[in-house]
């Protein structure tokens, strides 16, 4: 079955826009690195449910259900709450997939908790779930270039030709992050992962 409650023990969220026109922006780095992570387990998110397209899957040696909310950033939350409720999987178990504009280009960060940064997306799932330790792999898409820039054009900017070079190096250590985070916990996947370019 594939919408049953009990079989999953991890949600993997990808935070991201739906759509073609945000496909390549930096801030669906969250969408690719979740697309990635199925492509690994050889299946396709492609299940409209939940306000989302989920597919669950074999990740880290535990059965997962891999999420892109299709609600449009801002309103990511509401999937992930509805998700969460049906497969009965508590925040601390709901790994997030998100760009991170503090962290330079292709930089990688775990942490178990924390404030949404000012990511939106991240503010809604936080406000739904009602608190703030969910474990989260953030990718780093580097700060805005100019300061009177607004930081939704920066985000919704599509990577240069260099970096959509390095982007698959990136996404494939994002992804090996989950896995280990799946596997091993935050405190692993931190260790191997924090800070590695």
């Amino acid at each position: 079955m594939l919408f049953q409650k009990n079989n999953c023990s991890w949600m993997i969220v990808g935070l991201g826009n739906p759509g073609s026109e945000y496909e390549r922006t930096r801030h669906n780095a969250g969408f690719r690195t979740v697309e990635l992570l199925a492509q690994r387990a050889g299946v396709k998110i492609d299940r409209a449910k939940f306000r989302a397209l989920l597919r669950p899957a074999e990740l880290g040696g535990s059965r997962v259900v891999l999420v892109k909310p299709q609600t449009y950033m801002n309103l990511s939350g509401e999937a992930v709450f509805l998700a969460g409720q049906f497969y009965k999987i508590p925040p601390e178990r709901i790994v997030l997939i998100f760009d991170d504009v503090s962290l330079p280009f292709g930089r990688v960060r775990v942490r178990a908790d924390g404030s949404a940064g000012g990511h939106n997306g991240v503010k809604s799932v936080l406000a739904q779930l009602g608190t703030d330790r969910i474990p989260r792999v953030k990718i780093g898409v580097g700060e805005k270039p100019h300061p009177d820039m607004e930081l939704a054009d920066w985000v919704l900017s599509r990577f240069t030709r260099q970096e959509e070079q390095e982007l698959p190096t990136v996404l494939a250590r994002a992804a090996d992050a989950v896995a280990e985070l799946i596997a091993n916990g935050v405190q692993s996947a931190a260790g191997k992962y924090n800070g590695k370019t």
